[in-house]
Formats: C-alpha cells, sequence, structure tokens
C-alpha cells in the first residue's frame, strides 16, 4: 500500500552549489514574506478574490491533475477513507474556492491592537497583530489544505511554504501553479506560495530544521507524522492533533437527539479529525439507547467496537458489533467503525475521556444543565460540545473561513486555526522624547 505521509517518501532529493533546493526556496518564501507583511488588506483580498476565480477557471486542468494521483492511489490499494480525502471534484474545486471567498471577506488581523494604554510616564504603548512570517505547512493526502493553507497566510501577511506528500503531488502541483499565477496577476510576489522541492524524506528534514528561514512549522495529519516532525524540528511548531473524538450520552438525554447526533458525529464524513470515534453510554439509559442506537450506527454501515457491557445489546439487532480490545480505546479510525462502553456515571466517562482522548473534540448529549456545566468544566479539550455533533469543531463552522489545523496544544493557538492564530504580536512604544 502506497503510504500518504511526506515522511515516508523515499525519492532522492537534488542539491546545488548555492544551497540545497528546500533552502534556496525558503530564502525566496522569507523575501516574498517581508514584501507582504506590509501590504493593506485590499491588496491581499483582490489578491485572493483572484485566486478563487483562477480555481473555477482552472478546474479543470486542477481535476485532470487530481484523477492521476486517485488512479495511483487506487493501483496501490489505498483505502477509500483515504481515497476521499484525495479526491477533487469539480464541485469540490468549487467549494474551495467559495472557501477562499470566505477568507478575503473575513477582518484583517494584521495591525489590530490587542490590548494598549498610555503609561504613568505618558509613553503610549500598543500591543499590536504581525504576521508571523514565513510558514511550512506539513501534510498528507489532502489537497484541499494547500488552498486553505495559501489563503490563510496569505490574508494574514504571511508566506508559506508547502510540503504535501508524494500521493498527492499532482494536484498540489497543479493547485501551486494556480495559485502562484493568480497572485502574481494581483501584483503579489508570487514565491509567497511555493511547494517544498523534492519528494524526500530528506526534503522534509530540511525544512524542519530551516531555523531562521522559516519561523513556524504546522504539521497536518496522522499521529506518526505529527510526532516526527514535532520531535525532530528545530524550527518552532504548532501541533495539530489527531481526532479521537467522544460522544458521551448522559443518564437524561434525548434519545432521538443522542441518536441523531451519534450517527452524525460519526457516518456523515467518518475519514475527517472531527469524526466521532468513541461512543460513552450512561448505564441508566443503556437500555433505553443503545438497542435504537446500534440500529442506527448498522444503516450507516458502522461497525461497533463494543465492551462486555455494550456487547449483549448486539443481540437480536442486525448492528455489527465486535469485542473491544484496549487498542480500541486509543485508535483514531478514520473509518466505518466507532468503539463503546456503558459507563456508571458522567465522572466515569470523564475519567475514560482523560485517559484515552486526543485532546480535540468530546460531545456530551443531556437535558441537564448540571451534567453539560459539570462536563464542560472536567473536560480539557480544544472543543466541548453541548447536544451538538463533534463535526462541527472546524474553522468553516465557527465562521472562521478556512482554517490551516486544529491545533490540541495549549501555547500560542488552541482548536481551528484561522487569521489571529497565524500572527504573532509586537509592541510599539511611542514617546515624546523619553528617556529612563
Amino acid at each position: 500500500m502506497t503510504s500518504h505521509s511526506p515522511l515516508d517518501d523515499t525519492t532522492p532529493a537534488d542539491t546545488t552549489a548555492s544551497g540545497t533546493p528546500v533552502v534556496l526556496t525558503a530564502r525566496r518564501a522569507r523575501a516574498a514574506a517581508d514584501a507582504i507583511a506590509p501590504l493593506p488588506r485590499s491588496v491581499k483580498d483582490a489578491a485572493l478574490l483572484a485566486v478563487a476565480d483562477a480555481l473555477e477557471a482552472r478546474t479543470d486542468e486542477i481535476v485532470e491533475a487530481n484523477a492521476k494521483d486517485v488512479a495511483k492511489a487506487r493501483a496501490a490499494g489505498t483505502s477509500e477513507t483515504v481515497i476521499d480525502r484525495l479526491t477533487l471534484t469539480a464541485e469540490r474545486v468549487a467549494a474551495i474556492a467559495s472557501d477562499v471567498r470566505d477568507v478575503a471577506g473575513l477582518p484583517d488581523p494584521v495591525g489590530e491592537v490587542v490590548r494598549g494604554s498610555t503609561l504613568p510616564n505618558g509613553i503610549d504603548l500598543r500591543q499590536v497583530r504581525v504576521p508571523l512570517g514565513v510558514v511550512g505547512i506539513i501534510y498528507e493526502a489532502r489537497p484541499n489544505v494547500t488552498v486553505d493553507a495559501a489563503a490563510l497566510c496569505l490574508k494574514s501577511g504571511n508566506a508559506v511554504l508547502l510540503r504535501g506528500s508524494s500521493s498527492a503531488y499532482a494536484s498540489n502541483t497543479a493547485l501551486v501553479g494556480v495559485l502562484r499565477d493568480a497572485i502574481a496577476g494581483a501584483d503579489l510576489p508570487a514565491d509567497a506560495v511555493q511547494l517544498v522541492p523534492g519528494e524526500s524524506r530528506d526534503s522534509v528534514r530540511e525544512l524542519m530544521r530551516a531555523r531562521g528561514l522559516v519561523d513556524v512549522l504546522i504539521p497536518r495529519g496522522g499521529a506518526s507524522l505529527i510526532r516526527t516532525v514535532v520531535e525532530e524540528s528545530t524550527v518552532p511548531v504548532i501541533e495539530t492533533g489527531t481526532g479521537n473524538c467522544h460522544v458521551y450520552v448522559d443518564a437524561e438525554a434525548d434519545i432521538d437527539m443522542a441518536v441523531d447526533i451519534l450517527v452524525n458525529s460519526k457516518a456523515q464524513r467518518p475519514s475527517v479529525c472531527n469524526a466521532a470515534e468513541t461512543l460513552l453510554v450512561h448505564q441508566d439509559i443503556a437500555d433505553a439507547f443503545l438497542p435504537r442506537a446500534l440500529d442506527a450506527l448498522a444503516e450507516a454501515g458502522v461497525t461497533v467496537h463494543g465492551d462486555e457491557r455494550v456487547l449483549p445489546y448486539a443481540e437480536g439487532s442486525k448492528a455489527a458489533v465486535v469485542a473491544a480490545t484496549e487498542d480500541d480505546w486509543e485508535t483514531e479510525y478514520l473509518s466505518y467503525d466507532i468503539a463503546a462502553a456503558v459507563v456508571d456515571s458522567l465522572d466515569g466517562a470523564v475519567t475514560h475521556i482523560r485517559r484515552w482522548t486526543s485532546g480535540h473534540t468530546e460531545a456530551i448529549v443531556t437535558t441537564s444543565q448540571a451534567a453539560a456545566r459539570r462536563f464542560t468544566q472536567l473536560v480539557d479539550s480544544t472543543t466541548v460540545a453541548v447536544n451538538a455533533s463533534t463535526r462541527f469543531t472546524d474553522g468553516g463552522q465557527f465562521g472562521f473561513g478556512a482554517e490551516i489545523g486544529i491545533s490540541t496544544q495549549k501555547l500560542h493557538a488552541r482548536g481551528p486555526m484561522g487569521l489571529p492564530e497565524l500572527t504573532s504580536t509586537k509592541y510599539i512604544v511611542t514617546g515624546d522624547g523619553h528617556t529612563r
């Protein structure tokens, strides 16, 4: 089976006498970042609108390139969930273009005053948002990330270096070609958007060690990719996380609502990080809820990996239920599978979540305000949903436009990362001949 991680590719990288292609690309990105950082919103928005128009105008070219990647993935025996993430259709390209227009319509974070005051000595102090500079994105077989990342970086005044996996190489090459042509035509430096050259693991390592040229790296993908970037990079990393998301059905849940939320969380699109991977059910509602839930999951084609308290409910059911193992509780399936357990109490659900969660999204279904309040207080994940699907943890759904990723760390950014999360700050001190 073909790998879909940039860290698994093996093609040797080229080098030149004046520096490796990766270093030269990073230097060009640095120059581009310096050029676009001071640009006004109007210029950046015009470039983004040109990108959206170009994506629509060149859809056939993009889809044709993507078809090569999809055919190669199918020939390699790649799973359908991964192929779903890889595939671009005309409709998906149109949706990506729409997302770019949404980003253009968002407020520009650059220059925003985070806080400010006049000090007792008369000095004016302001903390303002500024671009991060050069942002590197290392990601797997999701070509939509190519455009989302570029749009958000450009809007926030950053240059972006894109390093996707070889499984999406044709798609990413076509998309970046469209992006570069569009922004160059709108008077932005084309080098503000670049593919990292090379399809080898060496090129990824170079990017991770380009400290001083690259300001921050953001990995998007599976646990192995993220762990490798976090552990091996000398460039600062904003860690995005895997999605071992939980749905907890409380003793006082509305059963119809709980079934709908569960099925949507798991089956609406199982190949994404905000899909539910574990169901927890309070013992007091298990008899009423689980038979209906198992049937609904079966209709959606979901296999349930149940603990010893769930398995008896499969008798007489049309559900596909298998015995859960310890590994199931930490698995991000990204498929039509879900782990399920019966818990003694809300606190029992919290204990399970604390042990096994990846810190992405957890949901509670309950009619009890006290239960909802306790759950949201005790669960420490980027997003805690009350009576809502886990699928809402998304930059677009939150009104951020597209997202650069969902950060599961606690420093700088947490949760869906929109435009403000792609900025840092600096202090501007204005005096009138003040000396200390």
